[in-house]
């Protein structure tokens, strides 16, 4: 069953290019090994590779008369493996989803491990099934440490019957040798009528009436939506706390701090910090000190410094201000 890939990419809002690269690959049947979807998070990168699966796949069944329905590849197709970041809890491997379900306390961010490059080459070891080629998708493939990218490397220089699609936020975020075995495809932030759309045809049109949020998003439909969620699940009194940044009590600093840290994961911590970056501009207090300590915060963070301690640094420096 051949699909019409208007049909198909109908839903990927604001990406011309990439849609037009990506057909043209299957209609002329010149498919790369390996593709680089860049772009920010958000954007339609993860929704373009569905797309462009079911496409493929239609293009490429190697048994006669061997028929899917759409988007069953987001499913539980034989030749589809699609690689999250995970983290690594009590031994076990948890996807985002799952240790949020757990309600595991996110200290780091996920990543792409090594056994998961591992499992990538146990299943490209073997024909395809169904299609005439395996499919491997790897979501926030910057996410890979060294080792793994290397192992990765190995893969990507004899696929076989495969195509390896990553998701990145951009080529430098990955080694030069990986990115130099991928073909590119651009995913661009989309303008506020396109993230109208994308927000009002998913129901999230709330979101629109907060203009932080879609600050914050700066083009990104996803990440207006995961920071709409984040809002969602701040503690109402400690939003209005952080909407009145101590300056002038350490004590007050310092309790904020420890509710901070007691309340939020360090994924929403780092969402906190640009929530609070964007509403002292918004407001316009674009006073650079503030700002500076702010993104110091993040940095720290980031870097996995004991997060009480940063925010606690971080509200003293800003009474000190005052």
């Amino acid at each position: 069953m051949t699909l019409n890939p208007a049909t198909v990419f109908a839903p990927l809002l604001g990406q011309s290019q990439a849609v037009e690269l990506l057909t043209q690959a299957v209609i002329r049947d010149r498919l790369a090994p390996a593709y680089l979807f860049a772009g920010a998070d958000g954007v339609g990168r993860s929704l373009a590779a569905h797309c462009f699966i079911e496409l493929l796949f239609s293009h490429s069944t190697a048994i006669p008369g061997k028929t899917r329905s759409p988007r069953l590849q987001q499913q539980n197709h034989p030749d589809l493996l699609w690689v999250e970041p995970s983290y690594l809890h009590q031994g076990q491997r948890l996807s985002a989803a799952e240790a949020a379900a757990a309600g595991v306390k996110r200290k780091a961010p996920p990543q792409i491990r090594i056994e998961q490059i591992r499992e990538i080459s146990r299943f490209l070891s073997r024909p395809p099934l169904e299609a005439s080629r395996s499919v491997v998708v790897i979501e926030q493939a910057e996410t890979m440490a060294e080792a793994a990218a290397n192992g990765l490397l190995k893969t990507l220089e004899e696929p076989g019957q495969a195509t390896l699609i990553l998701l990145a936020g951009g080529g430098e975020s990955l080694l030069p040798t990986l990115v130099s075995r991928c073909q590119r495809i651009p995913f661009y932030r989309l303008p506020s009528t396109v993230m109208a759309e994308v927000l009002t045809q998913v129901g999230r049109e709330e979101i629109l009436q907060h203009p932080q949020v879609l600050a914050i998003a700066q083009g990104s439909p996803g990440a207006a939506i995961a920071s709409w969620h984040q809002l969602q699940n701040i503690p109402a009194d400690l939003l209005q706390a952080l909407t009145h940044l101590p300056q002038s009590s350490l004590r007050e600093a310092l309790d904020l701090a420890r509710q901070i840290d007691q309340a939020l994961d360090t994924e929403a911590q780092l969402w906190v910090v640009d929530y609070l970056q964007h509403g002292y501009w918004q407001i316009g207090n674009r006073r650079s000190q503030s700002l500076h300590f702010l993104e110091r915060a993040k940095q720290s963070l980031r870097a996995y410094a004991q997060p009480r301690l940063v925010w606690e640094v971080t509200f003293m420096a800003l009474c000190a201000a005052g």
